[in-house]
């Protein structure tokens, strides 16, 4: 999506929110052209929307949130390797400050208000100026304004998200304006998302067709009321005091936990998953092309030894995907470089981001008994699972196999043949050059049968996909009223969907396991979906009793890191903290006894320690204002601990 020169025009008529006092031009170059003229061609006007789509899709990318690098390497996703300014790392040891937010890559405060800024001289400009319609396509210019007021509750959706309190901008700022901006509460900024999304609902299609598909519709509109209803439900906004929130944010009052925020979340997922196509039917639908028998990958080879569907490699890239499942995406995210970026050494890769031991922890096994579990339930060892032998001993969850490659997994190799993953020689080999520090590689996204001299557009992930909101829904039903059948169902489908097992009947009677399923079902089918950096923070997880008390059990499990990360789970203390302050890693041992053979050799798993990491309660909840843009505006408050 092209700049133009009318878009130079914006730049020099429209104030930069926040940004020091600068006269207008009193006269503008001889190859622009005037406001009124700008504003009184839909065509023109047509290319300024193209131009705020390009920002929207920069400020949100959720396979290199932090440019070269997606968020997961923030979190107990995955771990980061140091290339390119050890931007995550950074994060990891706490070295970001409000001087400095490394990896900027269109997605912090100036640069989202850069894009709130575009939105209101378009709604303004048009509006004054009596924009005409498309000639070629009534109907058009009405559209393209619930596009603008979609994306303007967007920018400031991605602005609460890491800041929390922000104002909300819905005019155009002058130069001779007061730049003596003010926070406003949380709820209160979602309800004016809300307003604007309401707006943009009214006047667009519930899909596009042909040039225009992958535009913004009623069901984005819908899917980002959502998902601020849900965020405004969530402990960091609902309750955080109660659940031992340590800060103290400007409206801090208002923040006290209200049941009816989740009968709001309730209603607004409903809307979308109810939500009706005007061809008949509903609007959206899960993926579930192909059958339980076909495992072909890219390259329409069943290379995974049977362990990955078809299914579920697909389910990125096939356009029935983007048409039926996807809530909102932005095409073309990545090409064929990001490959080579996340490939093992083996493929000519650099493993930017690996998988850590927390997240693999996370898929469930398959009972005997036809039900899912968690491997660290009491049930697990008695149904066979050994974690000396984790990946094959039990059946795991099918998208672990798909997310995840493992010692022992079967994973081409550099010549793009059959192979099997060795973790404990060669080049593939845990802390070899530019290889895995914790034992595993990215799968996830991979078009496995692709090779140096090909070239692919990945547009995936989507920022929102159907699964998310009937998560929502689920959530909001439960915390309500506690399980019933309808949310266990519903939530069966999304497992079924990847051929994994429903939930134990007993989540039917037991409000609190059925919150520990969502949670973990959300965590696994959103992996590397740039979702778990802001939800470990909406339920002040690092802040949580329970975690904290894991984070004591596992200091006293032995001398040294290593022994701690082998002995707490040899003493069934359940997964590792979720309290962000340690990962955690597998590596294969040599033993003539071990179940997993590689290269004629036998091995069994052990557990280790990869490394501590920095998550100050006091502050990390929330990211700090630049401080640049504080100067601008000396109103805005800085947020708590910062």
């Amino acid at each position: 999506m092209k700049s133009t020169t009318i878009y130079s025009f914006v730049l020099l008529t429209a104030m930069l929110l926040f940004n020091s006092c600068e006269k207008y031009l009193d006269k503008l170059p001889d190859d622009q052209i005037t406001e009124e003229e700008v504003f009184s061609r839909f065509e023109k006007v047509d290319e300024l929307v193209t131009d705020v789509y390009a920002k929207a899709k920069s400020a949100n990318t959720p396979m290199a949130w932090f440019f070269h690098f997606s968020s997961a390497a923030i979190t107990d996703e995955a771990e980061g390797t140091s290339v390119e300014g050890n931007i995550t790392n950074r994060y990891n040891t706490g070295d970001w400050n409000p001087n400095s937010l490394p990896g900027d890559n269109g997605q912090f405060w100036n640069d989202l208000y850069d894009g709130i800024r575009r939105t209101n001289v378009i709604l303004e400009g048009v509006e004054k100026h009596q924009t005409p319609d498309n000639i070629l396509e009534p109907g058009s210019l009405e559209k393209r304004i619930g596009e603008v007021y979609f994306l303007r509750a967007y920018f400031h959706y991605l602005l609460i998200r890491i800041y929390g309190e922000i104002p909300y901008i819905d005019h155009v700022i002058s130069a001779t304006d007061d730049m003596n901006f003010e926070k406003e509460s949380f709820h209160t900024v979602v309800a004016k998302i809300v307003e604007d999304a309401e707006e943009a609902y009214a006047r667009l299609p519930d899909r596009w067709e042909g040039q225009n598909f992958a535009r913004i519709d009623k069901g984005a509109s819908l899917g980002l009321i959502a998902t601020v209803r849900w965020m405004a439900a969530t402990p960091l906004w609902n309750g955080a005091k109660e659940r031992g929130y340590p800060g103290t944010r400007s409206f801090e009052d208002e923040y006290s936990y209200k049941k009816e925020r989740w009968e709001l979340v309730r209603e607004a997922a409903k809307d979308l998953l109810e939500l009706k196509s005007e061809k008949g039917g509903t609007r959206y639908k899960l993926y579930d092309k192909y059958s339980a028998n076909d495992f072909d990958d890219s390259g329409g080879e069943n290379t995974s030894n049977s362990t990955v569907y078809t299914r579920l490699w697909q389910m990125y890239y096939d356009m029935e995907a983007f048409k039926n499942e996807y809530v909102l995406f932005f095409t073309k995210a990545k090409y064929e470089g990001w490959f080579g970026d996340v490939y093992p050494p083996g493929r000519g890769g650099g493993s930017r981001q690996q998988p850590v031991q927390e997240q693999v922890d996370e898929y469930e096994y398959i009972s005997d008994n036809g039900y899912g579990y968690p491997i660290y339930a009491e049930r697990a060892e008695n149904d066979g699972y050994d974690d000396g032998n984790p990946y094959f001993s039990v059946q795991r969850d099918p998208r672990f196999y798909r997310d995840i490659v493992f010692h022992g997994a079967a994973f081409r190799n550099g010549d793009n043949n059959p192979s099997v993953m060795n973790t404990a020689s060669g080049s593939d080999r845990i802390n070899a050059s530019n290889a895995t520090v914790t034992g595993y590689y990215l799968r996830k996204y991979l078009q496995e049968a692709w090779n140096r001299n090909g070239s692919v557009s990945i547009s995936a992930p989507p920022v929102w996909r159907l699964p998310e909101f009937i998560y929502m829904y689920a959530e909001a039903v439960n915390e309500l009223d506690g399980p019933n059948q309808e949310i266990y169902d519903m939530v069966n489908e999304v497992r079924e969907r990847s051929f994994m097992a429903p939930m134990p009947l007993e989540v039917l009677a037991d409000q609190d396991l059925m919150r520990q399923y969502i949670y973990r079902e959300r965590r696994v089918e959103y992996f590397y979906e740039n979702k778990r950096a802001f939800d470990f923070r909406l339920y002040l997880e690092p802040s949580s009793e329970e975690e904290k008390t894991k984070e004591q059990a596992f200091r006293s499990s032995g001398s040294s890191d290593n022994e701690r990360s082998s002995n707490y789970w040899k003493d069934k203390n359940g997964s590792y903290p979720k309290g962000q302050r340690m990962i955690n890693g597998m590596r294969p041992v040599e033993d003539p006894n071990g179940k997993i053979e590689v290269n004629g050799k036998n091995y069994r798993m052990q557990r280790f320690f990869v490394e501590s990491r920095t998550f100050d309660e006091a502050k990390h909840y929330l990211f700090p204002i630049l401080i640049s843009e504080l100067q601008k505006s000396p109103t805005l408050e800085q947020n708590p601990g910062w």
